[in-house]
């Protein structure tokens, strides 16, 4: 249904956009400096309004739309104002699972009554989307139409328009920036309610199993932070150690010694590194890159796990190359030649050029690339799921495996777990402490480079 919406959407602007085109010039008729706007404005003003309120009442529909549907099932369904919010919910999904096809077991009848209301409701509502779509859209491009004149300000009235729409987008990144911020606060808030928050910062335990279920044999859990930590930490430091070097120099390479059809070859095949899926990476860790280490460990006597930190920080020191290399390159670039040229005429050698001259300059723009890298490798998530180890360890020996944050938090996350329980609601309070290590050095970044910025 929102397929064919759309498809309406995009062929009514274009009608209302070549209509109110051509409205313009048989007014205008031979003297086009008659109208106040070209006539490519008044198209552009109607398909503004023919599209944009239409697009933005279907997007507040479907966020609506689900939970009105929920509300008028449970309202009919008979002993819902008796369920708790865990039930209503699992109700309501086995209510959508029946009604797509996916029985699993005999329904009840109240179910199948249930079924056939969600089927009506949705059929309804489907009905009266379209129609106002229609509406809204039709009634959007006859006032764009009819305002078209002489005098009317169809620029004007087109950039305004994009205006509120970029106003818009922005407002909404907003809003789901703090949506997120605040869930995530919320959630954590929940965990230190039952978890103290100086055993989760400073405790060297990380034990989260615990019983679900009075007769459930597990541990009692353990939220001591630290080990995940340290292991983020190890393998965050083991990717720097790849990137930035091999970063740093390539750009140096490409800036300065390479010739512009080598540079135009290899800096675009260079970055296409940076286009290749995390899990790739993830693949080519634990199926390769893993046991070639620990094959290499064996035959000097090494004993190298087979989910080792070195491992999974390798790899995603090669994903970040391309990173630190393009941002460093960017910064090389930005330092004008006639202070190269000046370091050589009085004497410097190349090389003393770029130690003594280019780098100084370029430093704060290759300081915040690093440290943006370096924000990038902790919040990474897919290498270290697949080529890191499950266990909080309290090791730095690059060789051993670890657990980082990302892999906790998807450890956690698995399964069908309720929210309500310190091992679930302590991925939330982990996302936290991520989600403030990564804000902060973000901040370091751009402090740096607003600081110590040159501008030349």
């Amino acid at each position: 249904m929102i397929a064919y919406l759309f498809l309406f959407l995009i062929i009514a602007a274009t009608i209302a956009y070549f209509i109110a085109s051509r409205r313009a010039v048989a007014i205008a008729g031979n003297d086009a400096r008659g109208l106040h706007s070209r006539p490519i404005y008044h198209g552009l003003n109607a398909l503004v309004y023919t599209a944009i309120p239409a697009f933005i009442f279907i997007l507040l529909w479907l966020l609506f739309e689900g939970s009105v549907i929920d509300m008028l099932l449970m309202s009919a369904y008979p002993g819902a104002d008796a369920m708790t919010g865990a039930e209503r919910d699992l109700l309501l999904s086995e209510i959508r699972q029946v009604a797509v096809g996916n029985i699993f077991r005999e329904p009840t009848p109240e179910i199948t009554a249930a079924v056939e209301r969600f089927h009506s409701l949705n059929a309804t509502a489907n009905l009266l989307l379209g129609a106002a779509v229609v509406i809204i859209a039709l009634a959007g491009a006859g006032l764009a139409v009819t305002s078209v004149s002489k005098r009317f300000l169809a620029r004007h009235s087109f950039e305004r328009s994009v205006t509120i729409f970029m106003i818009f987008a922005s407002t909404v990144a907003i809003l789901t920036t703090l949506g997120i911020v605040a869930s995530l606060l919320y959630e954590a808030y929940l965990f230190f309610e039952r978890v103290p928050v100086t055993d989760f910062l400073f405790g060297i335990r990380w034990e989260p199993q615990i019983p679900l279920r009075e007769d459930q044999i597990a541990g009692q859990g353990a939220f001591g932070a630290i080990p995940v930590f340290v292991g983020t930490i190890l393998i965050s430091f083991l990717a720097m150690a790849v990137a930035v070097p091999v970063g740093i120099l390539s750009a140096i390479y490409l800036t300065e010694y390479a010739s512009p059809r080598f540079r135009a070859v290899v800096k675009p095949m260079l970055e296409v590194l940076a286009g290749i899926p995390t899990v790739v990476y993830g693949f080519f860790a634990v199926l390769t890159v893993a046991p070639a280490l620990r094959q290499a460990g064996i035959s000097i006597g090494l004993d190298v796990a087979p989910n080792s930190a070195i491992a999974a920080g390798g790899v995603m020191g090669i994903m970040l190359i391309p990173f630190i290399s393009s941002l460093s390159d960017d910064a090389f670039a930005a330092v004008p030649q006639a202070i190269r040229d000046g370091s050589l005429a009085v004497g410097a050698t190349k090389g003393e050029t770029i130690r003594k001259v280019l780098l100084p300059a370029a430093l704060p723009g290759i300081v915040g690339g690093v440290l943006l890298a370096l924000s990038r490798a902790i919040g990474e998530t897919m290498i270290v799921v697949m080529a890191a180890g499950l266990i909080a360890k309290m090791t730095v020996n690059p060789l051993d495996s670890v657990t980082t944050v990302t892999v906790q938090i998807v450890t956690l996350l698995i399964g069908d777990s309720e929210f309500d329980n310190p091992k679930t609601l302590a991925a939330f309070a982990l996302g936290l402490m991520l989600f403030i290590i990564t804000l902060f050095l973000n901040l370091i970044a751009l402090r740096i480079v607003r600081k110590y910025r040159e501008s030349y």
